[in-house]
């Protein structure tokens, strides 16, 4: 996808460095590029998206960690959002929103039927992101932030959501 100012597009390997730098810059310390770091050593990324401004900067960025939902002692694999960024000098100008429109329709594509949210609902509820919608699930993040989206009409409706363990060890 390509917008007037970024190209957002698949994260590649040659922008761990960006991601890393923007990740601390915008969240104004190391925890989410660390989580970051641990779901791509743990093999727990169901999709990482950049958007990537003119002079080649990473200016924003989404990662959908894998997320496991138990049902009856068997698992369906869903997909989350954590975290998404944006540089501080580029916030509140559609970057953002350009990163979550095309991850969820990658994410459609690619099959998945379940993403998890925990973040402001003035925000992500006008992806489709709803509050009620993730009542009935069970998880550690469950509260007033915690959301759910379905991407397919068969998508579960309960359950216990398990996330990978990079979120337990957090610092």
């Amino acid at each position: 996808m390509t917008r007037a100012d970024v190209v957002i597009r698949p994260e590649q390997h040659g922008d761990h460095a960006g991601i890393t730098e923007l990740l601390n810059a915008a969240f104004a310390g190391l925890v989410e590029a660390d989580l970051v770091a641990r779901l791509r050593a743990d093999n727990d990324i169901v999709l990482a998206m950049v958007a990537v401004a003119a002079d080649g900067a990473i200016a924003g960025y989404v990662t959908c960690p894998r997320l496991q939902l138990m049902q009856n002692d068997h698992s369906i694999p869903v997909a989350g959002v954590a975290p998404l960024a944006v540089a501080p000098a580029r916030q509140r100008s559609g970057i953002g929103g350009a990163l979550m429109a095309a991850s969820l329709e990658r994410l459609r594509q690619q099959g998945e039927a379940l993403v998890f949210v925990l973040g402001d609902p003035a925000y992500y509820t006008r992806f489709g992101f709803d509050l009620a919608a993730a009542e009935p699930f069970a998880s550690d993040y469950a509260g007033p932030h915690f959301m759910a989206l379905a991407l397919c009409p068969d998508a579960p409706t309960t359950g216990r959501l398990i996330y990978p363990r990079a979120f337990s060890e957090l610092g």
